[in-house]
């Protein structure tokens, strides 16, 4: 039977922008090549030779609403966000990956501005005053919606139908320990990537495997 990878979208892009080296400039395609080819390596890993059954992509689609900023009071329009743009294009590159599901969830918009942890702690600490505040101090407050809810439904699907043996999962939070024991008690080899990420140790008890296939540092060619 088949190895069914799954890929928490917002984790990966996360990871990926601190073990590439100005990864946060790389373009939708080239992204999408290596989040392929990280994946598709661990049906080869050390010589073990799967066949895959499905990569699943998990994210929410980006914020795309016009807002004006807390201090300022300009116009923010998120749709034209660089961020925007290129969550949007990652994913239509996605789309047509072969073997490849886009799973989307939504946000969750709080509809208001926060201000960021370490604006937060030069307030308190007296190393910036109210009246200093600009909008680089702020972040608009949305939450994914639905996300965890898919991933834990595909990983019980994935064991109650037994369309896979094997499950792949990157991922860096425990979220997933509930799906996982159910996968486990059916039989599901359960493979934890975190991306070189460190785990509790406590986490290890409910995976079957903890490995790693992307580079811990990937350089800016020169």
């Amino acid at each position: 039977m088949p190895t069914a990878i799954l890929i928490d979208g917002s984790f990966f892009l996360k990871r990926y922008r601190r073990l590439v080296e100005q990864g946060g400039q790389d373009a939708p395609a080239v992204v999408a090549d290596r989040l392929m080819n990280w994946a598709l390596a661990h049906l080869n890993y050390h010589g073990d030779k799967r066949e895959l059954y499905r990569i699943f992509f998990y994210d929410a689609p980006p914020l795309q609403k016009r807002v004006h900023w807390p201090v300022s009071q300009k116009s923010l329009d998120f749709s034209k966000t660089p961020e925007a743009l290129f969550r949007l294009a990652l994913f239509d590159d996605l789309r047509k990956r072969r073997k490849l599901a886009l799973r989307l969830g939504e946000l969750a918009d709080h509809g208001g501005w926060t201000l960021k942890p370490d604006a937060q702690k030069q307030l308190l600490h007296g190393n910036l005053a109210r009246d200093q505040l600009l909008d680089e101090h702020f972040s608009y407050h949305v939450m994914q919606k639905g996300v965890d809810m898919r991933i834990g439904l595909d990983i019980a699907a994935l064991a109650h139908k037994r369309q896979a043996d094997q499950i792949i999962l990157m991922a860096g939070d425990a979220d997933f320990v509930p799906a996982a024991k159910l996968a486990r008690r059916e039989g599901i080899d359960f493979i934890l990537d975190p991306m070189w990420q460190p785990i509790p140790a406590a986490l290890h008890e409910h995976i079957d495997g903890l490995r790693s296939t992307c580079p811990k540092r990937v350089p800016r060619p020169s």
